[in-house]
């Protein structure tokens, strides 16, 4: 039998996994400064067995800092789109996941937005309940279309389509 070796996950997957787990304890140990949870990053790449590349350890201090600076936005989107759903109903897990990817998808410009929805359906996998592909999926679906209406609109009236 040959010996397959296990692909390494790549600095983006790693860091977001690792941003994913800060942001989800800023829902129980809330702190003031934002820097108390990239210092936590330090320390949670020190726990690892193996080393983690800079690379990860930067990607999720930035995914941590633009999320937590953006929450209220991102809050508000959620809310829009999950339709029956109060903030307050939706489990930690599937939030956190919700607000990390919407992040990604309207202030990362190096992370195209279906990639942002396929991390966080396997976040979801790794992290939820059997029901938190889904509903993660469906959400971020109707944002995606959301912002690509919003984008597509805007490019048309500067490009002088639209008159009044």
């Amino acid at each position: 039998m040959e010996n397959i070796k296990k692909r390494k996950k790549g600095p983006r997957r790693v860091g977001r996994k690792i941003a994913f787990q800060i942001l989800y304890s800023s829902n129980f140990f809330k702190q003031e400064d934002v820097n108390n949870y990239l210092k936590m990053i330090d320390h949670f790449s020190a726990d690892e067995k193996e080393p983690i590349n800079e690379r990860a350890t930067q990607f999720a201090k930035e995914l941590v800092k633009g999320t937590l600076d953006h929450i209220s936005e991102l809050d508000k989107i959620i809310e829009e789109h999950s339709k029956n759903w109060k903030l307050s109903r939706i489990a930690k897990v599937e939030l956190t996941i919700l607000r990390l990817a919407i992040f990604e998808m309207m202030y990362r410009e190096d992370v195209p937005t279906k990639v942002a929805i396929n991390e966080a359906v396997e976040l979801s996998k790794t992290f939820g309940d059997e029901n938190s592909k889904r509903f993660v999926n469906g959400i971020l679906d109707a944002v995606a279309k959301t912002l690509e209406n919003k984008l597509q609109n805007r490019e048309e009236t500067s490009n002088g389509q639209i008159c009044s």
